[in-house]
């Protein structure tokens, strides 16, 4: 005979078959309780997250399969040569929509192993050898599927529907560890609609703006405590080179230095100088600690936006440091209240946020210093280098042919040299958007930063229209 029953997760039916022998009516009932006890776990473990899709919605389709693109890649890879450009963008991005939503399902799977460990740290055992990975990484993936399980269901859907992979969602749950279960359920709903698009930094950003928004008292107390843990190590390594690092230093000196020596590194790079940036920000770095040289001693900015409620103290909402993201308010009034503060009045548009007039407090104004206050940093999407470190390139007006009625754009070195790249297409709208059109037809659109920061939006992408 056969018995037919129905598993915890719909549209999954398995049929036991058996034979009919003495003695197998108690391996049966046997089986049936281990599957009744294995389905009260599940739901245990998701008393806050609703499991409606353990399964990626395109293994529910027609044959339950992948979708018939990756299929047929799957089966001939030679398929890619025969689809065109825009096709494998749209082949690369399908495929990571699965990935995610088959993370998911491995997230729940880890989150039901630990449930059935007790939450015992044998379970990062476990999950370490089962994915050939380090304990510490396991550790890692664990506590992010309790959370993600627990704590932050909306960013769980995300990852079920394919727009959110572990990668991103980590950011949130590292983000978020230290709220209580009330504040961090307000940040889970905050972030459903602005963390789909946007690449890892910016998730990360996303989350500790909205953590230090709905607690700001313990975003605070968080860098007290962050910053009496700072300390210089030093760790040799068995090649012949030593790590040097210092670790939970004051953000604003921090940014600060790295700036001079940025600096500094730009200045010594001449072309026939054969070592790297990189080469030369570590030996500037190492000359400064041992001589107190290492370039020109000169003045160096961290751009600190903050509104003028929050600097007069009358609300809490997180300030932001170009380059580095959002800081709570109290650590922004710490840092303006420095000797070397330079206050700069930013009019803001009040419909958009967008800076509109620099006032020329202190020194005399020029237009590049406001164009890279407004932009804040490089415009292009998903690039976060901060504007004092970019350049100003004219970019052509939307409608308009080039060089007739260009605007200044903030543009990193990297990316200023996109613009004249074959297929790359850059514009910048009326209203301040700047749309980039990748040699696929991909347009990615944004606009300027708001200077009110519950207005801050995430990259736009559409599809260039067809000629």
């Amino acid at each position: 005979m056969s018995v037919t029953r129905t598993c915890a997760y719909a549209n999954d039916l398995e049929t036991i078959t058996i034979r009919q022998e003495v003695g197998r009516e108690r391996s049966i009932r046997a089986l049936l309780m281990t599957f009744l006890a294995s389905r009260r776990t599940v739901e245990l473990m998701t008393n806050s997250q609703p499991v409606h899709k353990l399964l990626p919605a395109s293994l529910h389709s027609a044959g339950g399969e992948l979708p018939f693109v990756l299929q047929s890649v799957r089966a001939d890879p030679n398929t890619l040569q025969r689809m065109k450009d825009d096709q494998v963008i749209d082949l690369i991005r399908d495929t990571d929509a699965e990935i995610s939503k088959l993370q998911a399902v491995q997230l729940r799977a880890i989150a039901d192993l630990s449930v059935r460990r007790r939450r015992a740290p044998s379970a990062s055992s476990e999950v370490a050898l089962a994915l050939s990975t380090t304990e510490h990484r396991a550790s890692a993936i664990v506590s992010a599927a309790n959370a993600l399980i627990a704590r932050l269901p909306r960013m769980l859907n995300l990852m079920d529907g394919g727009r959110l992979d572990l990668y991103r969602a980590m950011k949130v749950t590292d983000a978020t560890a230290w709220l209580s279960g009330d504040h961090v359920r307000v940040v889970d709903a905050t972030l459903e609609d602005r963390v789909p698009g946007r690449n890892a930094t910016q998730v990360r950003r996303a989350a500790a703006y909205a953590a230090a928004q709905a607690d700001p008292d313990g975003a605070a107390l968080r860098t007290e405590r962050k910053l009496v843990e700072r300390r210089l190590t030093l760790h040799h390594q068995d090649t012949g080179v030593t790590h040097l690092s210092v670790n939970n230093a004051p953000t604003e000196k921090a940014t600060a230095a790295y700036a001079r020596v940025d600096q500094a590194a730009r200045a010594l790079k001449t072309p026939d100088e054969p070592r790297t940036l990189d080469q030369l920000r570590a030996d500037v770095a190492i000359d400064l600690l041992l001589s107190g040289t290492g370039g020109p001693s000169e003045r160096t900015e961290v751009f600190l936006h903050i509104d003028l409620a929050t600097y007069l103290g009358l609300n809490q909402t997180p300030a932001a440091l170009s380059g580095r993201g959002p800081i709570a308010s109290a650590l922004a009034r710490h840092i303006i209240g420095g000797p070397d503060t330079t206050l700069r009045r930013v009019l803001t548009d009040p419909r958009t946020g967008h800076a509109v007039e620099l006032s020329p407090t202190r020194y005399s104004l020029e237009q590049d210093e406001f164009i890279k206050v407004r932009d804040q940093e490089c415009r292009q999407p998903g690039c976060t280098r901060p504007a004092q470190s970019c350049g100003i390139k004219a970019t052509r007006t939307k409608g308009e042919p080039g060089g007739v009625a260009d605007q200044a754009v903030t543009f990193c070195s990297r990316h200023s040299k996109l613009e004249g790249q074959p297929g790359w297409d850059y514009e910048v709208a009326p209203d301040g958007t700047l749309n980039v059109a990748t040699p696929t037809g991909q347009v990615h659109s944004t606009t300027p930063p708001s200077m009110h920061p519950g207005r801050r939006r995430a990259n736009r992408l559409r599809k260039k229209p067809r000629k």
